[in-house]
């Protein structure tokens, strides 16, 4: 992969959209990984205006240090780049007080999780508003058309996607060469959304690198026949998931009103 090349080719495409689109710069949610420290990094070199929110709501304490390790050290190297930090868990424990949290205790976690994606998407594009900036988004190419992990309008709320090209293990290249912190590049990626340390391994049931493999046996047309043992395991996980997860991946089903009905 010619590292330099794509990294220059995502922050010209960055400063052509801002630019077409007049707005003056771009809001970042940075939560601590690696997918929002390169797409913030990679903002950061466009030189136009970036901020980036982080937005805890009981957060581990390990992504809140990686976090402000990140934006530190962006702030140092960028002068274009500003910081803002808004607590959300008042916001969130409020919302908890509105809604019937009866049911399954899985399926009311999940629904929680995703709602904590949806309070920062709302913030982010509240900041984005005010300063007449675009909502940059943070998803790979595994999440974004794999496997959809990822909230529907939520993390998956953004105004452009400049790393959603990109497979997980290739961010990681990007963030190399883009000199992320090592505590970011080190730490198992994780969503975030259920206030622990669970990294999306855990919660997906394979790593990336087992998703991306699966990725590619897809594309190439295989099926879960060619596959036993861990393959056949991980190849099922991916289908899975990128099966049931259509509905994200897919554009928004329109109802078509026949003509014959307009006359």
């Amino acid at each position: 992969m010619q590292t330099e090349k794509i990294v220059n080719h995502i922050v010209n495409w960055l400063k052509d959209y801002a630019t077409n689109a007049k707005v003056n710069g771009f809001v970042v949610g940075v939560s601590g990984g690696i997918d929002s420290a390169v797409t913030s990094t990679l903002c950061a070199k466009t030189g136009l205006d970036v901020l980036c929110l982080e937005m805890p709501i009981h957060q581990a304490a390990s992504h809140v240090s990686r976090a402000q390790e990140h934006i530190a050290q962006l702030k140092e190297r960028f002068p274009n780049v500003s910081d803002a930090r808004v607590d959300l868990t008042p916001v969130f424990e409020e919302f908890k007080t509105e809604v019937s949290l009866e049911g399954e205790q899985a399926t009311v976690d999940m629904a929680l999780a995703n709602t904590r994606a949806r309070l920062r998407m709302a913030t982010l594009y509240y900041h984005a508003g005010l300063l007449g900036r675009l909502v940059a988004g943070t998803g790979n190419k595994v999440e974004d058309f794999g496997v959809g992990f990822f909230t529907k309008y939520g993390d998956g709320g953004v105004d452009l996607s400049p790393i959603a090209d990109l497979l997980k293990s290739e961010v990681y290249q990007l963030g190399d060469y883009l000199k992320v912190p090592e505590s970011i590049m080190k730490a198992a990626p994780s969503d975030g959304l259920f206030g622990d340390a669970r990294s999306d391994e855990d919660q997906i049931g394979a790593s990336y690198p087992e998703l991306e493999w699966a990725m590619q046996m897809q594309d190439n047309g295989k099926t879960r026949k060619d596959f036993s043992g861990r393959e056949l395991e991980v190849f099922e996980i991916y289908m899975s998931y990128y099966t049931k997860n259509q509905h994200k991946m897919s554009p928004i089903p329109v109802c078509e009103i026949p003509k014959d009905l307009r006359q």
